[in-house]
């Protein structure tokens, strides 16, 4: 049973969605303010954070940052339909997704099946039996898909599911665009809509942990208006 924290400052949202989590089978943590759910997590972390960006005490974004020091588990943002700056900073942070207020509870179900899926065929080894699930060399990278762990020029980097996938999916193929429609089959499941915006800043985010190990990285490269495609050294 995976469990899932749920973050959140409006107490309607926490009692609605737990409830909605459970009754899929879900364990459920509720936390009304980051500081909370930070004390927790230093305990024990869950296999996954859905957070709110507005919080008290500690906001989402904060409470991201802290994690994305230590961890790469899925995070979802839930945001208000004003909070479009706040989406793509997230996304940026490290974020595998977000879902705006007021949201269906099922589209949320969905996402959060479609990551935690990921992230457990990652663990387990229960990818694809083909060229995806073998360590994958590229130049200066080395991508082992089964322990989820990226290098380059032999220091490890740290990626979010999202971010390995489309990461994987650019450097299996050096030379070879990838439209921004392509990468979001790779990184979302069907039932799960994304737009343009979401991919970018993903790519982004990808771009600058790359470059926390190597100030020159420069091997993915964007095509305005057709998408993006890895350079090999």
């Amino acid at each position: 049973m995976s469990r899932i924290a749920l973050v959140d400052d409006d107490r309607n949202i926490l009692t609605s969605v737990s409830m909605t989590l459970e009754a899929e089978g879900y364990e459920v943590e509720t936390y009304n303010d980051g500081q909370a759910a930070l004390d927790a997590f230093n305990k024990r972390l869950p296999d996954m954070a859905v957070l709110d960006i507005k919080m008290p005490r500690m906001d989402g974004m904060e409470l991201l940052q802290r994690l994305r020091q230590k961890t790469s588990m899925p995070v979802i943002f839930l945001t208000s339909k004003d909070d479009e700056i706040d989406e793509v900073l997230g996304l940026r942070m490290g974020a595998d997704d977000y879902v705006k207020k007021p949201f269906s509870q099922r589209l949320l179900v969905e996402r959060i099946r479609a990551l935690l899926r990921r992230q457990e065929a990652i663990a387990s080894g229960e990818v694809a039996t083909t060229e995806e699930t073998k360590i994958m060399t590229r130049g200066s990278l080395t991508m082992d898909p089964l322990r989820h762990s990226v290098s380059w020029k032999g220091r490890d980097v740290a990626l979010t599911v999202t971010e390995f996938l489309l990461l994987q999916a650019l450097a299996q193929r050096p030379g070879f665009v990838k439209s921004r429609d392509q990468l979001m089959d790779v990184a979302y499941d069907d039932q799960v809509y994304v737009d343009d915006r979401t991919i970018d800043s993903h790519i982004k985010r990808l771009r600058k942990k790359m470059r926390t190990v190597d100030d020159d990285f420069s091997a993915i490269e964007t095509l305005y208006g057709i998408g993006y495609r890895y350079n090999e050294e």
